[in-house]
This record gives structure tokens, C-alpha cells and sequence, in this order.
């Protein structure tokens, strides 16, 4: 309770939320954020510690996290006002769901906005990889390239190939759409129905995951990270793909066995792979870094301009409007809400 006489500034600055962001983010969304409450960001090109996370959080209303933060029941248990955790991210397997529900925080993501450009970086790897790209760029860097030769990293023609994709979601769709251009017939496995007429418009036939695996000359990954998706491509799958096929993962490493793809790439199992997510990032496999043909990518799916500042955007509208009452455009848990 405000004592008598305080200053009207006073009592405006004590109503406003206090919103916790563990890094800079482009674009003008913080300064959105300053505007509504009382900000404090973890201002270093570092994930916070879990030390410097808990802190972060103590007093917090509402939370603007990445991907990189596992916000688990310890970081919620140390953020007693806290609302709503805003996720800049599509998927949320790095936020514990299930316990922000049990306390009545509500979680939030944000689809759509960058769908188009991982859709374009994921053509960007099947292209680097098919192409060799990786290995020509290293060899003219290096001072090695001795002019054009007819058997000079001879890659493999993705025009008329066939493109496999696991999970025709909102970016899935995207990858295939773009496979037109290339007139790559699609196959696809995806857990939940799918209309059949988008299928016919994306010339996409749904396979059980094996037989996609088999079939497919590209093989890309587009599902979300869960328990049961856990290393959905593993020594045993990996081996039910053609010697030539490549692997794209735009998605999240964990769904690759990533010891066991470094092995099928080192013995030829499969003819090369692009990936743009690990399964314990920042680190690698070892001896991933060591293949030639593999085209490594630092988590560059969603990183253009555009898509990274409407991220943000997106992040700070969700946030604001859970701290004012309102519904946010995209709710993780909406149960929360009612």
C-alpha cells in the first residue's frame, strides 16, 4: 500500500510489471517492453547461468526467454510473481509445460513468423549438401583448388529427386512447397492427419516413416522435440536410408542419434547430411566437425532480419498482453487461461 502522499509517478512505477528478457533481442521489441514495465535483461551474447537465471527471475512478472534457457520447476519455484514465461522460439521443450501449468504461469510461443526463412535455409542445406558446396568453399579458402577438373567433387542432382519430410507441419509445408521448383515428388509421415487436398497441392503422399526412409533421396526433419521423438533417426534408421540419400535437420538435434550419424557418415551408410542444430549445442559429436561430408550451420534456420525481429516482436505482444489480461495470439497452455 502506497502511504499518503506519494507521488502519483510513484504509484505508476510501483503498478507496473517487472519483465525479465535473458538476452538482447533485435528489432525495437524491448524498447516495447520498457514502455510497459520495468525491464532487466541479461545483457551478455551468453545464456545465462542457472545462478544468473534464478536472479533474473526473483522478482519477475513476466519472463522473455530463448531456446538456449531451461525453464524447469527450480527457475519457476525462484520466480514467485511470475505470470507468463514468452518462449522465442517455436517449440518449447526447453520450458517444463506441465509445471508452469500446475502453478497457473502461463507459456507462449511463436509460429508462423519464421517459417518461411527456415523453410529457406533448409533448402540452403539440401542444396550446400547434395552440391558439395562445403568442400569446394573449404578448398578454394585454402588455396588447394587447381582449376576446374571434370571429376572434381562430383555431387548428386537434387532436380527430379525424391524429398522425404518428417512432419508437415507449418515449416514442412513450406520445404515442400519450395520442392515444386525442383520437381521433387514429396513423401511425408506426419502424426496427425493431413488434408488431402493440401497434400495433392503440395504433390505430398503420406508413408509410414520406414518406408519413407528407404524411399527418400532427401530426408528433412520438421518435427517438434518430445520424449517420444527422441532420437527418432537412430543407428537402425539411419541404416534403412539409401547409400546415396542426405539428412537435413532444421528442426532440433535430439531427434538425430548424432553418435550414430557420425558413424554412418563415416563408413558411408548415407552419402552426406546437413544440419543446422546439435544435440548437446553449442557442442558437436566427436569427429562430426571432422567429416567432409557433412554442412555444419550455427542454429541459422530463423536468422534474417525479418524473421528474427518479428520473433521478438511476437515474444513481447504475447508477454504483454498475458501481463494485461488479455489472450495472447499464441498460447502454449490455454487451460491457464479459463
Amino acid at each position: 500500500m502506497m502511504v499518503a502522499g506519494a507521488s502519483a509517478e510513484a504509484m505508476d512505477s510501483a503498478a507496473r510489471p517487472r519483465i525479465a528478457v535473458t538476452r538482447l533481442l533485435p528489432g525495437g521489441a524491448l524498447e516495447r517492453l520498457r514502455a510497459a514495465g520495468h525491464v532487466v535483461v541479461h545483457a551478455e551474447d551468453r545464456p545465462p547461468s542457472r545462478d544468473e537465471l534464478r536472479a533474473l527471475v526473483r522478482e519477475a512478472d513476466g519472463l522473455l526467454c530463448l531456446l538456449t534457457e531451461r525453464i524447469d520447476a527450480e527457475v519457476l519455484d525462484a520466480a514467485p510473481r511470475l505470470r507468463v514465461v514468452s518462449n522465442y522460439a517455436v517449440g518449447v521443450n526447453n520450458v517444463d509445460v506441465a509445471a508452469a501449468t500446475r502453478r497457473g504461469i502461463l507459456v507462449t510461443n511463436t509460429p508462423d513468423v519464421l517459417t518461411e526463412a527456415t523453410a529457406d535455409f533448409t533448402w540452403a542445406l539440401i542444396l550446400a549438401a547434395c552440391r558439395r558446396l562445403g568442400e569446394g568453399e573449404r578448398l578454394v579458402r585454402a588455396g588447394a583448388w587447381r582449376g576446374w577438373s571434370p571429376t572434381q567433387l562430383l555431387g548428386a542432382d537434387v532436380y527430379g529427386k525424391t524429398l522425404g519430410i518428417v512432419g508437415l507441419g507449418r515449416i514442412g509445408r513450406a520445404v515442400a512447397r519450395r520442392a515444386a521448383g525442383f520437381a521433387m515428388p514429396v513423401l511425408h509421415h506426419t502424426q496427425r492427419p493431413v488434408d488431402p487436398a493440401v497434400e495433392r497441392s503440395l504433390n505430398a503422399r503420406p508413408v509410414a516413416l520406414d518406408d519413407l526412409l528407404r524411399t527418400a533421396d532427401v530426408v528433412s526433419l520438421h518435427v517438434p522435440y518430445t520424449p517420444a521423438t527422441h532420437h527418432l533417426v537412430d543407428a537402425a534408421r539411419l541404416r534403412l536410408m539409401k547409400p546415396s540419400a542426405f539428412l537435413i535437420n532444421t528442426a532440433r538435434g535430439p531427434l538425430v542419434d548424432e553418435a550414430a550419424l557420425v558413424e554412418a557418415l563415416r563408413m558411408g551408410v548415407i552419402a552426406g547430411a546437413g544440419l543446422d542444430v546439435y544435440e548437446r549445442e553449442p557442442a558437436l559429436a566427436p569427429g562430426l566437425a571432422e567429416l567432409p561430408n557433412v554442412v555444419l550451420a550455427p542454429h541459422l534456420g530463423s536468422a534474417t532480419v525479418e524473421a528474427r525481429s518479428a520473433m521478438a516482436d511476437l515474444a513481447a505482444e504475447n508477454l504483454l498482453a498475458a501481463l494485461a489480461g488479455r489472450r495472447p495470439p499464441h498460447p502454449v497452455n490455454p487451460e491457464v487461461l479459463t
